[in-house]
């Protein structure tokens, strides 16, 4: 078996056992998280995590092999294609993904004050701990609405009534597309061995890629930044396409921002205080302004079409071609 093949088999089969394990974890988990009885806004947050593992881990182990434009593409490469395939190709499949206003202006303007700091850090020379407390202003009190209707109280008149609708329109929908059972015990023993083998299997496929890439000729843009970030960002895929058939926009628009913020987080910031950021190539700066780009462009269509038709799910998904196409050809 000569080393391209086994470099393939070792990718392929990588990739099956994090989509099925992820699965497995995103279900045990939501389970031990309604034992808890988190607010479905902040289930949404956790759920979103489970699901990021692939990419976070694989990320994580790029950054520190020294791999760094891996990493970023890894990383900023998933938020790409997850506005493409959680956004974009719902909206294509549904034909269209309603939301509403409040919900976009609640997820979308956190999104893109994240997109803009990851560009910093990465393009911009922010120190990645700066921008981690930048990026803490935002989550911290996005998370804190989501989890406590008492936080929520708290605020003036004008914002408490605003935030209040915005959150009771996205849990409606979160509160129908995530239902779980109360958690048991055997349900923390199951989510801990899908996390081992999550992590085990998305390690194995960043050194499967990377072999398969060198092989081959590919720039680390292209092995990190189209196939590892399309590879282990299935599981969001699969899930938001499931919720955009019946008609749970909220759900899938809170999927894909949560997503991304949690990869831009734990998956960009922390690692790179605690491993350092390399200095930053042509080929981060693609990937880092084309996720910022394609970030605003669908905050802005959504709420300016109170969500995606079918048009602009192409649109969203043509630029993400576009990418592809600019990544091999760099």
């Amino acid at each position: 078996m000569s080393g391209a093949t086994g470099d393939a088999l070792a990718l392929t089969g990588a990739a099956l056992a994090a989509l099925l394990a992820s699965v497995v974890l995103v279900r045990s988990l939501e389970r031990l998280a309604g034992r808890l009885r988190l607010t479905e806004a902040l289930l949404g947050v956790v759920v979103a995590l489970a699901a990021d593992t692939p990419e976070i881990t694989s990320a994580i182990t790029a950054f520190a092999r020294g791999q760094s434009t891996v990493g970023n593409g890894v990383v900023l490469g998933s938020n790409v294609f997850n506005l493409a395939a959680l956004l974009g190709l719902s909206g294509i499949v549904a034909a269209r993904i309603a939301l509403h206003r409040r919900v976009v202006l609640l997820e979308g303007v956190p999104a893109c004050w994240i997109a803009a700091v990851a560009v910093a850090v990465v393009v911009g020379g922010l120190p990645p701990g700066i921008g981690l407390i930048a990026v803490a202003l935002v989550v911290v009190p996005y998370l804190a609405v989501a989890a406590s209707t008492s936080v929520r109280a708290s605020l003036p008149a004008p914002a408490a009534g605003w935030v209040r609708e915005a959150v009771r329109e996205e849990e409606a929908e979160l509160a129908l597309a995530i239902h779980p059972r109360r958690g048991q015990r055997a349900d923390a023993a199951v989510a801990a061995a899908s996390l081992l083998v999550v992590v085990a299997a998305s390690v194995v496929m960043e050194h499967a890629a990377v072999g398969l890439g060198t092989r081959a000729g590919l720039s680390e843009l292209v092995v990190g930044g189209v196939v590892l970030a399309a590879l282990t960002s299935l599981p969001n895929a699969v899930g938001a396409v499931y919720l955009a058939t019946r008609a749970r926009g909220p759900a899938v628009l809170s999927e894909a921002m949560n997503s991304n913020m949690l990869n831009v987080v734990v998956g960009l910031l922390i690692p790179g205080v605690v491993l350092g950021v390399a200095r930053a190539t042509s080929a981060d700066a693609l990937v880092a302004w084309w996720y910022v780009g394609l970030t605003a462009l669908c905050v802005a269509v959504s709420y300016a079409g109170r969500g995606i038709r079918r048009a602009t799910g192409a649109v969203i998904v043509a630029c993400y071609a576009a990418f592809v196409v600019a990544a091999v050809r760099w």
